[in-house]
């Protein structure tokens, strides 16, 4: 059971990463950016998930640098956008990301959406930059079932992990399933679906029981299920609220009534259509 902010999820490939961690999508102010940054650090994450299509890896990069954390504590994530798809351009795009980060290699690197006809040069990119050593994980964001099946009949590594929309109205739990069979982890953007469920009456009545606020309570699910989780704040009492999730445990009934909540309603894109 995850019992402490800084406690990790071991890939299958021996790398572990913090099971809480800092999602910095949509932060465009990049004075607020680097701020979160910080915050979370200080807070102690030690998981930053960025990407170059939200044009803030450079505060990510100055936040980590500023406050002097040893580098190995830190787990640093980004994804090769769409439009670099490919074996080359996703070369370039790694070398760009790494520039505006600052750093000498990345900790995780992802697809961030599997675009057809492109996703497995991409992937062949990602193989190589792991082989390399300056990536120490490689893995996909958004794959269906079937894409991660494709994928997987003529890749030479697995991906270690699978980031997808995921929470209580999207529990994806036939992925889950698939993803833990083939030792795949999976980890949650959204997990509270964007605060859009927050007013849940069955959630907000637990959150009440527990003595918590209801995302607490959804961030708790999704560690009892072994979900990595990056929940997304530029409010420093939110990103604080968000890591004090371990001093108390939903029963097993309530883990099976917010499974009961599933509509599979996304708030996001859906990957078999977005940017085909």
């Amino acid at each position: 059971m995850v019992g402490h902010l800084q406690d990790r999820y071991e890939l299958h490939n021996g790398v572990k990463i913090p099971y809480v961690g800092l999602g910095v999508y949509k932060m465009e102010d990049k004075e607020e950016a680097v701020g979160a940054v910080k915050t979370a650090l200080e807070t102690g994450y030690r998981s930053i998930d960025t990407a170059q299509f939200y044009q803030n890896e450079d505060c990510v990069g100055k936040a980590v640098a500023e406050l002097g954390i040893p580098r190995e504590e830190i787990f640093i994530t980004s994804k090769v956008w769409n439009s670099d798809q490919g074996y080359d351009s996703t070369l370039r795009a790694f070398e760009h990301s790494l520039n505006e980060l600052k750093q000498d290699y990345i900790d995780l690197y992802l697809i961030h959406w599997p675009i057809k006809v492109k996703y497995k040069e991409t992937w062949k990119a990602l193989e190589r930059l792991y082989r390399e050593g300056v990536v120490k994980a490689i893995g996909v964001s958004n794959f269906q079932i079937h894409h991660l099946e494709d994928l997987m009949s003529t890749s030479n590594e697995k991906p270690v992990i699978n980031q997808v929309e995921l929470h209580p109205y999207l529990s994806q739990k036939p992925l889950r399933e698939f993803c833990k069979q083939h030792q795949i982890a999976v980890e949650a953007w959204s997990p509270i679906a964007r605060g859009r469920i927050l007013e849940d009456p069955v959630l907000a009545e637990m959150g009440k029981k527990y003595g918590k606020t209801t995302a607490q309570i959804i961030l708790r699910w999704h560690l009892q299920n072994n979900v990595v989780i990056i929940p997304k704040s530029v409010h420093a009492n939110r990103i604080k609220e968000n890591a004090q999730l371990f001093d108390f445990e939903l029963q097993a009934t309530d883990v099976e009534v917010i499974h009961s909540l599933n509509k599979d309603q996304r708030f996001g894109k859906d990957p078999d259509y977005f940017n085909l």
